[in-house]
């Protein structure tokens, strides 16, 4: 194959691997937009749960009985959280990505954002629609971050280390983890409803879907890569 090359200053210069490079740079660019809309639009979910009333998802239980607690925001109390449990992964030896600082930050941001544009809702037929929309959101949301391959969030790199440093299996590690966290959010006045269960049951099937829609192709041979490493062995969500 002809190589074109161009002379400057009596050295070739070879044009060959400028398309890669743009490739390669539209890749990270892409990858990059996953994540932060995945984790908007996970915090934009996580109000639309809060604002239904009618249940939240397990960590969120926890967060909202903190914060009627500590008279903050539920933003603010799920950064502290993501924080205090990022801190959790230096006995366990976990490495943060660029997706699990981003976590701490941006949900908790998105999530007070999203509260304070949306209206009050009082009636069941407007909870139940925006309950529905919420975990729905949630599992485009997860199939987003996961799918662009920066790291766990804090919470899911808690379950899977607790997975290795004990040879429990990681549904056992999240369900041991997220019932504990569920009952302690409920004890401090977190909602727990319909909308815990339907959450539950649903967002698996839903996330492992989305994953699939926005898979990232590689940068170097343009394969399909659903997600690698733990989030294939578990749907783990921010």
């Amino acid at each position: 194959m002809h190589q074109s090359t161009t002379t400057t200053g009596g050295h070739a210069l070879s044009t060959q691997g400028h398309p890669a490079r743009s490739r390669s740079r539209g890749h990270l660019i892409r990858r990059l937009s996953q994540l932060y809309v995945g984790l908007a639009l996970y915090g934009a979910s996580s109000a639309l749960l809060v604002e239904a009333g009618l249940g939240l998802e397990p960590w969120g239980v926890l967060h909202q009985g903190l914060a009627g607690r500590t008279g903050l925001t539920i933003g603010v109390v799920s950064i502290i959280v993501g924080a205090a449990v990022l801190l959790l992964w230096i006995p366990l030896r976990q490495r943060p990505g660029l997706g699990t600082v981003s976590n701490v930050f941006v949900i908790g941001i998105a999530m007070d954002g999203t509260l304070a544009l949306l209206p009050e809702a009082h009636t069941l037929a407007v909870r139940i629609p925006l309950l529905l929309a919420g975990i729905l959101l949630n599992g485009v949301a997860t199939g987003l971050y996961i799918a662009a391959r920066f790291g766990p969030g804090p919470r899911d790199g808690l379950m899977t280390g607790l997975h290795r440093r004990t040879g429990r299996s990681i549904r056992l590690m999240r369900t041991a983890v997220e019932i504990a966290v569920v009952v302690t959010g409920f004890a401090l006045g977190g909602t727990v409803g319909i909308g815990t269960l339907l959450y539950a049951v649903s967002i698996g099937p839903l996330a492992q879907l989305f994953l699939r829609v926005f898979a990232v192709p590689s940068a170097s041979d343009g394969s399909t890569v659903v997600a690698t490493g733990q989030p294939r062995r578990a749907i783990l969500r921010p």
